[in-house]
């Protein structure tokens, strides 16, 4: 994702930066989902307002009454109102809890993961072959709508807890100011050991993730329909249960190395939490009333009351700021994958071309690695040129495919339409200049017929699909299913979907580019999954494409390029040989003699003529 790979040991964030990342997935929630946002402060409100009141104006009301024998029907009363009125804030709570929230939360999942979508479509292709992008994005996809939605209850639990904790404080040290000495307790408890335990936890998590993802990638193996022939077959499914075994082993390792850490840290968060604060306050205040008589019986119940209620008070805010800072550092993965500037964008902007004259590489160069992929490759294809890549695997024949669609940008030289540096038009409509067929396509979980169109719209959408389903030789498998082109590619959200064959799924892709209105068609290996008669027919109905489309093509089998005006010999990332076929027969070189092997070993020339040349 970035030129040069981060180290693996990321970089402790700084306070400053944790709170920027809590402050940007507070503000990204507000656009959200503002009726979150403000029933999470009125419910903060109400949540510490009835910790305070009951803890202390309610209890110094009840037992100041009782002191003073006022009526009991009075204070009855008193009680019954307090209840009701808490009964209404907790059914509001719960109403929202149960019934907002939930609606709310879907919609903000929604909202945010179109945007991580958008963004993962965004970026360019090579984030996909680095590792280091998938643990990225893997971790800011991993519960971040519930992280945007804790931080803005942590926030205003802070804020809230915060001056709650001032109101009992100075209450506490109007009655003793000695009790508030207890206080530090929980501050020791949540803020130094809690922190440290949390700070081993999202390490141990960030340890996990690249197990965790071996793991998902079992679990979804064992369910997937593409996986299930060759389990059976073969013995893939003990190799995958053996890649499940070390990822849980090794996860398992990882916890065990932080698991006593994590218990010595947790004792003490507890001890000074819980044991100390409570016990400590119980023996002073028995200390106090029976020993030195200096409180009363009613001061006493009421620090207790409020000591019990600072303590839970002083316990949920510090949670809050702890897990805030920690959500904090989540969001980094999010927020550094949202912010990620792209190299190329898929909204770059800049000129239109309005027709395809000629397509020009320019000495390009380009490495995935550090070891060249292409080299200083030069030629170029004039329109209503048919022309073809071929050479062995690894040539670099679908790298230049790529680079030419812009998926990727050279290392070195240039790219050209028309005379022009392809990096200065609108991506967009550069790309739509082209109809590509790769050989590692993907088959959409969606009808056939969206399948074929890919998102684009036409007047006469049945004819063109039906048109591009026939041309690739799949139309008659496609007229005997019971829903025709409305059938979904898929068994797994539809019983009655349609599962093809590799041939047929790949004549079905075929038929995306012969659907397509561009200028320039290309097929990346049309036809490997196909049989001899199948490939016959298809490369006879993309030559009748040729009669009005600049046409480039990939094919591993030579015969199918006898008719090209322009054929590219490439080896290892190079051009060779180029030329016509009958001209780069003649001259005897690598292609005449890959051409010739495959001749006899595939029978592919008419009456054996071929083969004395």
């Amino acid at each position: 994702m970035e030129e040069k790979k981060e180290s693996k040991k990321e970089k402790k964030l700084s306070l400053r930066e944790v709170l920027d990342n809590a402050f940007y997935a507070l503000k990204l929630g507000i656009s959200f989902s503002k009726k979150i946002f403000f029933n999470i402060i009125f419910i903060a409100i109400l949540g510490y307002f009835q910790w305070v009141f009951f803890s202390s104006v309610f209890m110094k009301n009840i037992v100041g009454s009782l002191d003073r024998g006022d009526d009991y029907r009075k204070i009855l009363a008193y009680i019954g109102i307090c209840g009701l009125s808490v009964g209404l804030m907790n059914l509001y709570q719960h109403y929202f809890e149960n019934v907002t929230l939930p609606v709310e939360l879907t919609r903000l999942y929604g909202k945010l993961y179109h945007m991580l979508f958008d963004k993962a479509r965004n970026v360019e292709l090579s984030c996909y072959e680095n590792s280091d992008f998938y643990n990225r994005y893997t971790m800011a996809m991993d519960g971040a709508d519930q992280k945007i939605s804790d931080i803005m209850r942590r926030f205003w639990g802070i804020i809230f807890g915060s001056i709650a904790t001032g109101f009992v404080f100075s209450l506490m040290f109007s009655i003793d100011r000695f009790a508030v000495i207890f206080i530090i307790c929980p501050l020791i408890g949540n803020f130094v050991f809690g922190s440290i335990k949390n700070r081993f936890e999202f390490v141990r998590y960030k340890e996990q993730v690249s197990g965790n993802k071996v793991m998902n990638y079992v679990s979804r193996a064992m369910y997937l329909p593409d996986y299930a022939k060759e389990m059976r077959l073969f013995g893939v499914y003990n190799l995958l249960k053996k890649q499940y075994t070390d990822a849980t082993d090794r996860n398992v390792d990882i916890a065990s190395k932080y698991a006593f850490k994590n218990a010595f840290v947790n004792f003490w968060k507890i001890t000074f939490t819980f044991s100390v604060i409570f016990e400590g306050v119980l023996f002073y205040a028995i200390y106090r009333n029976l020993v030195t008589q200096s409180i009363s019986l009613a001061d006493l119940t009421i620090m207790t009351s409020m000591m019990v209620s600072m303590t839970w008070i002083l316990i949920g805010l510090f949670d809050d700021i702890v897990n805030f800072m920690k959500d904090g550092v989540f969001i980094n993965n999010l927020r550094g994958f949202l912010d990620y500037k792209e190299k190329i964008p898929e909204d770059y902007d800049g000129y239109v071309p309005d027709s395809f004259e000629s397509l020009e590489f320019d000495n390009v160069s380009f490495s995935y690695t550090d070891e060249e992929t292409i080299r200083n490759l030069s030629f170029t294809i004039r329109n209503g040129e048919v022309a073809a890549l071929v050479g062995h695997n690894g040539a670099g024949k679908t790298t230049i495919i790529k680079l030419l669609l812009r998926l990727y940008d050279p290392t070195e030289g240039v790219i050209r339409l028309n005379g022009r540096d392809i990096r200065e038009y609108n991506l967009h409509a550069y790309r739509e200049i082209f109809a590509t067929t790769f050989q590692d396509f993907a088959i959409m979980g969606m009808p056939i017929r969206d399948n074929v169109l890919m998102g684009r719209h036409y007047e006469d959408e049945e004819r063109i699909v039906e048109d591009a389903l026939r041309k690739s030789g799949v139309y008659d498998r496609v007229v005997r299913l019971e829903k025709g082109t409305r059938t979904v590619m898929t068994k797994e959200f539809d019983e009655n979907g349609a599962v093809f064959s590799g041939g047929e799924s790949q004549k079905l892709a075929v038929s995306r580019t012969f659907a397509k209105p561009a200028p320039v068609k290309i097929f990346d290996e049309p036809s490997s999954a196909l049989d001899p008669i199948a490939e016959y027919e298809l490369f006879n109905n993309i030559a009748k494409e040729g009669s009005n489309h600049t046409l480039l093509f990939i094919s591993h089998r030579l015969s199918s390029v006898k008719h090209c005006d322009k054929v590219f010999m490439l080896e290892k990332g190079r051009i060779i040989e180029e030329g016509s076929h009958e001209e780069l027969m003649s001259l005897g070189g690598k292609y005449a003699k890959m051409y010739r092997r495959q001749a006899n070993n595939y029978l592919a020339i008419e009456d054996g003529e071929e083969v004395a040349e």
